[in-house]
């Protein structure tokens, strides 16, 4: 009799799992409890199995999981994923695609609210300096040694540029470095900023293979100690710096600058700070100077998450624009549009090749963080990876120019940008007036 309940019991649990994902059309996949008993999903193979390590977790999937709940259980270990992470992001957009009723959105608009007045008491208003700079640190002051394993040698943290899908890592991170200063037609001698400058891998790449005086500013005070070593060790103290500033601290710098770079910084800026970013940027920059402007944006179609996983354990008070958010603020700021690249599919190989890092460098990393810690940033490199995969989010190069009595001092054409190895003094000559 014990055995016919249990059979039973497995039986309507498979009945109700089978309702539960009538409506899903993503990879086939499998669901493992904390007993051994497994279902699946579909007759092929499956692409990941959900293992649930207690009923608490299966309860957190059948009822009206997020981004928070779903990512906790992850970061906890009550749930987990054994085969390809990526593909299990299509089963919890699914999941949390499903109707929620009214209370549970009542529900959520509380603790969104109740998470943001706990960072108003701490830190002031969202993107004062003070709060700006608590985040930062949040997320960039952890030791260099958490993040080289699996960034790799450039220590690059944004968005490489891909040749071909089998570049290595540290070469896709070169290529869009020199991609960058190709577009800004960067020279030598010429004054570069770079804002929010990391661990000053461009300003590195701008002084050695550009033969540019290159400044970088970051908000992190860690980044700024370990680009400044670098800068000593590669003997560029002559040409390359980097200090601890806050964008709207650099008054002093105004027209300073022929070129200027932001990198996966302004993801950080907020909607109500874009014009007078821009505006900032673009007093930083001499009369004919170049603003080349790299960061994420979302799809303006795309599902906006009641409750971001991301915002609250990686990058708090980040939230995405539109492009036309962008351009518009950029425009109403002076500058004149020179060029948009969307790189959408390289950083999907990116965040790929850096969750590949995590997974295969996990024994380093463990030795630097707890495993909670690991696992949030597993999560977070996967799931950014889906994001971009699906298109509702994308990653934008914007190349702006201040113009010089209506003269850009742009070439005709574009074919430099693209040349391999083109360094230096090696482009085309400016169009235009001289003055």
């Amino acid at each position: 009799m014990g055995a016919g309940t249990t059979e039973s019991r497995e039986e309507r649990l498979g009945s109700q799992l089978t309702g539960l994902f009538s409506g899903y059309a993503g990879p086939a996949f499998s669901i493992r409890l904390w007993n051994g008993w497994q279902w699946n999903q579909a007759e092929v193979r499956s692409a990941f199995t959900l293992v649930i390590h207690s009923a608490d977790a299966l309860a957190t999937l059948a009822g009206r999981p997020d981004e928070v709940t779903l990512g906790e259980a992850f970061v906890r270990k009550e749930i987990d994923v054994e085969g390809d992470l990526l593909s299990a992001f299509s089963l919890a957009e699914y999941l949390m695609g499903r109707p929620r009723g009214l209370r549970q959105r009542a529900l959520e608009f509380i603790l969104v609210h109740a998470v943001n007045l706990k960072r108003w008491s701490r830190h002031g208003r969202r993107h004062s300096k003070k709060r700006d700079l608590a985040s930062i640190a949040y997320h960039y002051d952890l030791p260099v040694e958490f993040y080289r394993p699996w960034l790799g040698e450039t220590l690059v943290y944004s968005c490489a540029y891909f040749r071909n899908a089998g570049d290595s890592l540290d070469k896709a991170q070169e290529q869009k470095l020199d991609l960058i200063c190709r577009k800004l037609r960067l020279k030598q001698r010429e004054r570069f900023l770079d804002i929010g400058c990391g661990w000053g891998s461009l300003v590195l790449r701008a002084a050695c293979c550009f033969g540019a005086r290159a400044h970088g500013i970051t908000l992190s005070r860690e980044q700024a100690g370990i680009a400044n070593r670098r800068i000593r060790e590669a003997g560029l103290t002559d040409s390359c710096t980097v200090e601890h500033r806050d964008y709207r601290a650099c008054q002093d710098l105004r027209e300073s600058f022929d070129k200027i770079a932001s990198v996966g910084m302004f993801e950080h800026v907020g909607l109500p700070n874009l014009p007078f970013y821009f505006a900032t940027v673009r007093g930083l920059l001499k009369p004919g100077g170049t603003f080349l402007n790299h960061g994420i944006v979302r799809c303006p179609t795309a599902p906006v998450p009641r409750r971001s996983f991301i915002e609250q354990y990686v990058f708090p008070d980040g939230r995405l624009v539109t492009l036309n958010d962008v351009v518009k603020a950029a425009e109403g700021a002076g500058f004149e549009v020179r060029d948009v690249e969307n790189l959408r599919e390289h950083y999907e190989l990116t965040l790929r090749k850096w969750a590949e890092g995590l997974v295969r460098n996990k024994e380093a990393v463990l030795k630097i963080v707890p495993e909670s810690t690991y696992r949030i940033w597993l999560l977070y490199t996967s799931g950014s990876a889906a994001a971009f995969r699906s298109g509702h989010i994308a990653i934008q190069q914007v190349l702006l120019s201040r113009l010089d009595r209506g003269v850009n001092h742009f070439p005709l054409r574009r074919d430099d940008w693209y040349v391999k190895g083109a360094t230096r003094d090696e482009f085309l000559s400016p169009v235009g007036h001289s003055h």
